[in-house]
């Protein structure tokens, strides 16, 4: 069969699971301009999670390419598959890892299977397809039927892994995906923003996207509104930032009340929330203090955490002290920074008595941190370490969750109240451009090594302390914000 694949017209594994996330990265990834990019760390941990993963699921030496699979090679790497789809398409794959077992093709009493990692704590309908799609080419070229694939994950110290049936119901679902996908990609306009925009921040196109967005005043930039909350509002007519932020908000509830009564009791706030945005101007929401803890406080212990979600490993926990002078102004130009590493040849125990530690000697000043994963994942530790109730109770009153402080006494003119969107607009400035959790991660892991006592490169490690440093430093600049609206009254 002669097949000319040109990469202009040929649908990847790669395009495939960019359309299952967002048609419009499909688009995009084809027809973009490539310079527009925005580089994200998650692709890097993708790949660095991939080779630990198959590392550990086939500790021998993996064959590579065709010759390896004419050989029989128990695992196989390195090979591009190329073949037909059901409706004609060009189709290319290039599966990370083929894994031998029992039957027969054409190289001789075996068979290959694709095997795929993943990230997170489900499988899937983008796993699923891809799995489909590649095991469609495998048996173009091994002619031999491909009826499971595999998907591994590395949970801790523990390899999942998962069989997956490649059933015709799957490959039905694969050839309707191809046919669609073929068609957006014929057209000749870029496909309309997505509105559930939770994964935007890992799409290397956000930037694009974001400003067009901002730009067209699209609902989904509107700090609370989601997906679904979006086709309720438009279904009643209101489609624009704009729109939003002259609604009559005891009107929209009542509107609202038809989708539910969650939905009804936040109209008032949606509408505040848009009318921010809209003006540019913060609306205050309460005329008491947001941090009256602060007012005699000594000091202040600001407290940030890095963590490996797919690991459950807290593997960073940066504390800054921020003393007070004796004219009651606080003394950041003197602020310590102290960083408490968890590593696993040194155990929880010993992380948690130097943490412990700490939290004792500065006992009277309270713990600012931003968002609850601080509190809850400290005090989880202290819990585990055997901390009484009344302890527990004692450190649970020191801390304040500046997020939640700044949500219940400030609307703000932002689409988003992370750390990253309100400290910036704070003037607060990372040293490192363009620096996220996601980075953060990634140079953990090129520091750690392979989980040996050498370490990688020291200036990933000094990187992230400056990282983690800053978060401390940011959240900071939010109290301090908050601290100067309470002085204007």
């Amino acid at each position: 069969m002669d097949m000319n694949f040109q990469s202009s017209n040929i649908i990847t594994d790669r395009l495939l699971r960019s359309w299952v996330r967002c048609k419009r990265k499909a688009w995009l990834d084809r027809f973009g301009n490539q310079t527009k990019r925005v580089w994200s760390a998650h692709r890097a941990l993708q790949l660095d999670h991939q080779q630990r993963c198959l590392a550990e699921l086939l500790p021998m030496k993996a064959g590579k390419g065709l010759r390896a699979c004419q050989q029989g090679k128990k695992g196989v790497i390195g090979l591009r598959l190329k073949g037909v789809g059901p409706s004609g398409e060009l189709l290319e794959a290039h599966p990370p890892l083929l894994e031998r077992m029992g039957g027969e093709c054409k190289w001789g009493k075996y068979v290959y299977r694709p095997v795929l990692t993943r990230q997170g704590r489900k499988i899937t309908r983008e796993h699923r397809l891809t799995l489909c799609f590649v095991g469609l080419l495998l048996e173009q070229v091994q002619k031999a039927s491909v009826t499971q694939g595999v998907i591994v994950s590395k949970a801790g110290e523990y390899l999942e892994r998962q069989t997956i049936s490649l059933s015709e119901k799957l490959q039905d679902q694969l050839k309707v995906a191809l046919i669609k996908l073929n068609a957006d990609l014929k057209r000749d306009e870029i496909p309309q923003i997505t509105s559930d925009r939770r994964k935007c921040s890992l799409c290397s196109w956000r930037g694009i996207c974001n400003n067009e967005a901002s730009e067209q005043g699209q609902l989904s930039e509107i700090s609370g509104i989601g997906a679904k909350r979006e086709q309720m509002l438009q279904e009643l007519g209101i489609n624009k930032l704009q729109d939003l932020a002259k609604t009559n908000p005891q009107v929209l509830s009542k509107s609202l009340n038809r989708f539910g009564e969650q939905h009804a009791a936040i109209a008032h706030q949606l509408v505040a929330q848009a009318e921010a945005q809209h003006t540019g101007k913060e609306k205050r929401l309460s005329r008491l203090q947001a941090l009256p803890e602060l007012i005699n406080a000594p000091g202040v212990l600001l407290y940030d955490i890095e963590a490996d979600p797919d690991n459950h490993d807290d593997f960073l926990h940066g504390f800054v002290r921020l003393n007070r002078r004796n004219n009651g102004e606080w003394d950041l130009q003197a602020a310590k920074y102290q960083p408490i590493l968890t590593l696993s040849d040194h155990g929880e125990d010993i992380c948690w008595k130097r943490i412990n530690r700490k939290l004792a000697f500065f006992k009277d000043w309270p713990i600012l941190h931003y968002g609850e994963t601080e509190s809850r994942s400290i005090l989880s530790l202290a819990k585990r370490q055997g901390a009484q109730d009344i302890e527990l109770k004692e450190l649970r009153k020191r801390f304040i969750d500046i997020h939640a402080r700044l949500r219940l006494y400030w609307l703000l003119p932002l689409n988003s109240y992370g750390l990253k969107t309100v400290a910036s607009w704070t003037n607060f400035q990372w040293s490192h451009a363009g620096a996220e959790g996601a980075r953060a991660l990634m140079w953990w892991r090129q520091w750690k090594g392979a989980g040996d006592k050498k370490r990688g490169h020291i200036n990933a490690l000094k990187w992230l302390l400056k990282y983690n440093h800053d978060d401390c430093l940011a959240t900071w600049s939010v109290a301090s914000w908050l601290l100067k609206q309470d002085s204007f009254d």
